[in-house]
């Protein structure tokens, strides 16, 4: 095994369970029988290949216990299905919820795992209707066969991905009527917000444009979006840490400066939403 960063050894997550929720979390647990900030989100906020992600970086920086509810993949639909870890949010000082992209949610069209968000479950009858001529027993993951529809026919595929736009909407402004209190909605990502989804399936969040963020913000404290810079999305890899088999999935993410930038961004409005200061 060969590992990249310096690390000795495969990365430890310390993976780890809140409250009653069946879901394993990064750790170690933090302790939640004082003040904490709450983290939901998809692979970057868990902090994939990562010795210290954000919310780490931010526990640093805060003086403050910081639950990392992310995970790999997730989508909305993780959280609203999982009413121990959205219990545990509420409950946090402020809570940040990073954008998470469209396709990973259930919807009319097709289902996918109430945990593992990415793992395509079935087709609707609508969606086979839409498609007659594909057969989605072949299909193990959404992009995979998101990827397939879209081949097959684009202009039946736009209705696909209206769907899924109007149900993420949807779903979102459930999500953060459910958390209440001080709630940053954090954008990050490796390129600003788009300001329209277009046929690009290659860079998460996944179909989410400016027009659906920006309808999200009156119902956050605040919105702070980190594109991640050139600097240090030309480190590539530099600083990961994973395994020769982990190499294309790690080339996907981005790196520790990423991470140091949306620390840095989010230190500014958690000090003010919370009223705490810095760490020296």
């Amino acid at each position: 095994m060969s590992i990249h960063g310096g690390a000795q050894g495969a990365l430890e997550y310390y993976p780890c369970r809140y409250g009653r929720s069946r879901v394993l979390f990064r750790g170690p647990r933090r302790p939640l029988d004082g003040p904490y900030l709450a983290f939901l989100g998809g692979t970057e906020t868990y902090g994939r290949f990562i010795e210290a992600p954000f919310p780490e970086l931010l526990e640093r920086r805060l003086g403050l216990a910081c639950a990392n509810f992310g995970v790999v993949n997730a989508g909305v639909d993780l959280y609203l299905h999982d009413p121990s870890v959205l219990d545990l949010a509420v409950q946090a000082e402020a809570k940040v919820v990073q954008v998470m992209g469209a396709q990973n949610m259930s919807n009319r069209f097709y289902a996918v795992h109430p945990r593992r968000n990415d793992r395509f479950l079935r087709a609707s009858e609508r969606l086979e209707s839409l498609y007659p001529e594909v057969d989605f027993t072949e299909f193990h993951f959404v992009r995979h066969m998101l990827g397939r529809l879209r081949a097959v026919s684009a202009e039946r595929y736009a209705t696909v991905l209206e769907e899924l736009q109007m149900a993420w909407l949807a779903r979102m402004k459930h999500l953060l009527t459910q958390l209440r209190g001080q709630v940053v909605l954090l954008w990050f990502a490796d390129h600003p917000v788009p300001e329209t989804s277009g046929d690009d399936r290659a860079h998460d969040p996944l179909f989410v444009t400016r027009a659906m963020v920006e309808a999200l913000r009156p119902r956050v404290a605040d919105l702070v979006e980190v594109a991640a810079s050139r600097h240090a999305l030309a480190l590539g890899t530099t600083g990961m840490v994973f395994s020769d088999f982990e190499a294309c999935a790690a080339a996907e993410l981005m790196g520790p400066l990423a991470h140091e930038e949306a620390a840095e961004a989010l230190a500014d409005s958690l000090t003010r939403l919370t009223g705490r200061s810095r760490c020296a």
